[in-house]
């Protein structure tokens, strides 16, 4: 009878602490048992996961060192009882909570695969069954409870299973980090005392979900705007799936506002995807435009360069001369135009007369180093 009541007592005592702490949630006052709330977020490209949680520490609230007794002690293995039920919360076994007080929250901007299965975008409460190296992770639908006491497994979107790492560096407070970072993936990271528990997050169809985010937003504002145009064809020209839709948008930039950059992107799109004598025609209209200046016109022969089309960056070259004698950079390309074809006299000649036109910087220090070079007879060209 005595360990009844005693039980009762206890029961009471915890479910009126849960009120409380219910109730004050419009109150500031310090954490519970001295945990420390954290909140880490990671992006994969335009994809943002973030977990918020509570993190304990190895060292009791009473000063005690529990190295060596976290794993298999404070966090059991296994899905353990809930030694309040049924006065205090609904289920019967539970998870571990993932770190201390409330749930420990995982949200996903976007859909997503966690160890190659599928995720819906949304925010979930984040368990797991702790193993001696065998984890399960678990994304439960409920993200508002209060610890595991609540867990429904019926409202589990995913379970994944991972294994966990013993290692040399120690962990005072449970962490979330995230590693191996990559455009469409990475690998969240539990680590606390002597372990680490990885599950890695992945992004199907990234370049999708951006071609499709472009669209919609190429209905509004920044449909009007050239800039976001050219760089909305740039992005597509780079992938073979969009290349159709690159020309389209860089036709539209020229329509938005026609000027030497909008023309001259849609020269760059037509040489990448193989046009290049239209290429070549588009980028001669830009040259005669009258925005066009020398040193746009010498980045452009630039560029064909490191397309490796020195035929054609020569003539541009040639072009820039005839049209902006006396300008700087137009004797420096010049010099490249010679220094190709292997007469470095000439090519020495006009990078001496750049020289005099360069403005002081780093051009100038670059201008000094290919006219060193140009006197040991090297070409200065890709």
């Amino acid at each position: 009878m005595y360990r009844i009541l005693v039980s009762r007592i206890v029961l009471s005592l915890v479910v009126l602490t849960a009120s409380a702490t219910v109730f004050a949630q419009s109150l500031t006052t310090p954490p519970g048992g001295g945990n420390q709330r954290s909140v880490v977020t990671q992006y994969m490209g335009m994809v943002s996961v973030t977990v918020d949680y509570n993190s304990p520490d190895v060292t009791s609230p009473t000063g005690e060192d529990r190295t060596g007794k976290i794993w298999g002690q404070l966090v059991p293995f296994g899905i353990t009882p809930n030694p309040f039920y049924p006065a205090f919360g609904t289920a019967q076994e539970m998870p571990w909570r993932v770190g201390s007080n409330q749930n420990t929250k995982i949200t996903f901007s976007h859909d997503v695969e966690i160890e190659g299965q599928a995720l819906a975008a949304g925010t979930y409460g984040l368990f797991m069954v702790a193993g001696e190296e065998d984890w399960t992770v678990i994304f439960n639908r409920n993200s508002s409870a209060w610890g595991s006491f609540f867990w429904d497994p019926e409202l589990d979107a995913l379970q994944v299973k991972v294994k966990s790492e013993k290692t040399e560096a120690f962990k005072e407070w449970l962490t979330f980090e995230f590693e191996d970072r990559q455009l469409d993936s990475t690998v969240a990271v539990m680590r606390w005392e002597h372990l680490r528990v990885p599950f890695k997050i992945s992004v199907p169809g990234l370049n999708e979900l951006y071609y499709e985010t472009m669209k919609v937003e190429l209905t509004g504002v920044p449909g009007f705007q050239f800039q976001s145009l050219i760089a909305a064809s740039q992005w597509a020209v780079q992938h073979e799936a969009y290349q159709e839709d690159a020309l389209a948008w860089a036709d539209k930039a020229i329509t938005a506002n026609a000027n030497f950059r909008t023309i001259s992107n849609k020269a760059g799109v037509l040489q990448a995807i193989g046009k290049t004598d239209e290429a070549m025609t588009t980028l001669e209209q830009a040259i005669e435009h009258p925005t066009a200046n020398a040193l746009l016109i010498h980045m452009a022969a630039r560029g064909l360069q490191q397309q490796e089309q020195m035929e054609n960056a020569n003539k541009v070259f040639r072009l820039n001369h005839e049209k902006n004698p006396g300008v700087w950079p137009v004797d420096f390309g010049m010099a490249r135009v010679y220094s190709q074809e292997g007469d470095f006299k000439k090519a020495l000649k006009h990078a001496e007369i750049a020289r005099g036109r360069a403005p002081a910087g780093a051009q100038l220090q670059n201008l000094e180093t290919q006219i060193a070079r140009l006197e040991k007879g090297e070409n200065i060209n890709p």
